[in-house]
């Protein structure tokens, strides 16, 4: 089965998903090279088994596995679930939890696993269900061995949507939220909530928002965070003010947004930050993330200084983004713009240490001279770091090359207790089926 990310279109000389416009300058910054250490934990393997094609990031479990889903592979090749395991003496182990069938069960996972505090995992599939329009799945360990999965939900491609792209996330009574880029009252997304049964039964779906494709966004494809008051926080890859959008006539370059819980039920949309095209960057595909300060940060897949992006189109290379709140009021600040060449270019969900540094990937861009992906580069690893006086600084913790260490990394880094880095390739490695990779200090 070919892949069937639900994309914005970008021309596929820039390789990875989604696409479309842009124009962004940001402040200046210098690059450098980092002493880091890059090590490949895992290959996925042909003819794929074990599952192959991991967009989606890894989650770790409180014994230090981590988890994680495959877009392809498996026994069916309609991707898997996976844990890996360190060995005493070093070293992982990868073992396939569940082989997706393309039925009832689901088809190609693309976004990441969350975990609950029983060891159970939570997950979506593009494809498969009952309607074969996508799932959401839990993934539970039998005793005595194996894992058991139960479908949560199947789409219809009716009101609740279909082909879900992002992270679900719990709030802390257990209920599930997540987004999906199609459905609603006008078809342009909506954000749902799944409840758990109180005995037996199954989990109750509910429509949280539903999208106009105006001002509010359009096409959700990002996953959702709670704040400490209730609060969701999310993007849209379109929607806006499409008078400010660069170029014009795309129905807006997309926004961030709150979701604020009505005393009494029901739940208000507030659009944080409409994104213009222009220096704030354009179309947002990926979910945010809060500082210890409560600032949001993340990044858009195009946007930013045209002028300076390299690669083979010129509506820009994408930024990363800070919003930051005053008197009620949110104000958008880009950290950096990419500009296709050794910093990177497509960058994707970013996360945060608690000295306010920022760490991401990019999808390609890197240094094309020295590594298997010429014209455009394997994707990077990167750091931002808040410069005194004013300013963030770009350092390059790791340089793809294909193989044996992967390409294009297109999930989020997740940190482990020690302050490791980890992520995957969805391409290249070893045996050319993707790579999980560890960067340390």
């Amino acid at each position: 089965m070919q892949r069937q990310f639900l994309s914005l279109d970008r021309n596929l000389s820039r390789p990875l998903t989604l696409t479309i416009a842009f124009a962004i300058l940001t402040l200046a910054l210098s690059l450098s090279a980092h002493a880091q250490a890059e090590t490949v934990i895992y290959s996925f393997v042909s003819p794929g088994h074990d599952g192959h094609t991991p967009y989606a990031a890894v989650v770790f479990d409180s014994a230090g596995n981590l988890y994680g889903a495959t877009y392809l592979g498996g026994t069916h090749n309609f991707g898997t679930v996976y844990e890996l395991s360190p060995v005493s003496g070093g070293g992982w182990v990868e073992t396939v939890l569940h082989s997706f069938t393309g039925g009832l069960d689901g088809a190609n996972p693309q976004a990441p696993l969350i975990i609950d505090a029983s060891g159970n995992l939570y997950g979506t599939t593009i494809l498969g269900g009952s309607s074969s329009q996508g799932t959401v799945f839990e993934l539970s360990p039998v005793t005595g061995g194996g894992w058991h999965e139960t479908v949560l939900h199947s789409f219809s491609n009716g009101l609740d949507g279909a082909n879900p792209t992002g992270a679900l996330v719990f709030d802390s009574a257990g209920n599930l939220y997540g987004t999906v880029g199609s459905g609603g009252t006008d078809n342009h997304g909506i954000v749902f909530e799944l409840s758990p049964p109180v005995s037996g039964g199954v989990w109750h779906f509910s429509i949280l928002h539903s999208f106009t494709g105006g001002m509010d966004g359009r096409v959700p494809f990002s996953n959702l965070i709670f704040d400490s008051a209730g609060n969701l926080y999310g993007t849209t890859a379109y929607g806006g003010n499409s008078a400010d959008c660069v170029p014009r006539g795309l129905n807006g370059c997309g926004v961030a947004y709150e979701l604020s819980p009505i005393t009494g039920g029901g739940w208000h949309e507030r659009v944080l930050h409409a994104f213009t095209g222009g220096h704030d960057g354009a179309f947002p595909i990926v979910g945010l993330t809060f500082d210890a300060l409560g600032n949001l940060y993340g990044s858009t897949y195009t946007g930013g200084d045209d002028s300076n992006c390299i690669t083979s189109d010129t509506s820009g290379c994408g930024v990363v983004f800070q919003l930051s709140q005053s008197a009620g009021v949110w104000h958008e600040t880009t950290l950096h713009a990419f500009t296709g060449g050794a910093d990177g270019s497509d960058p994707n969900a970013v996360i945060t240490d608690s000295l306010g540094n920022v760490y991401g990937t990019t999808q390609i861009g890197g240094d094309t001279t020295s590594n298997g992906c010429s014209p455009n580069g394997c994707g990077v690893v990167f750091e931002l770091s808040p410069v005194t006086g004013g300013g963030w600084h770009e350092t390059i913790l790791h340089d793809f090359s294909g193989s044996p260490d992967g390409t294009l990394p297109a999930a989020a880094l997740i940190f482990d207790s020690s302050g490791n880095l980890y992520g995957t390739t969805a391409a290249a490695g070893a045996d050319g089926q993707g790579t999980v990779f560890e960067v340390t200090p």
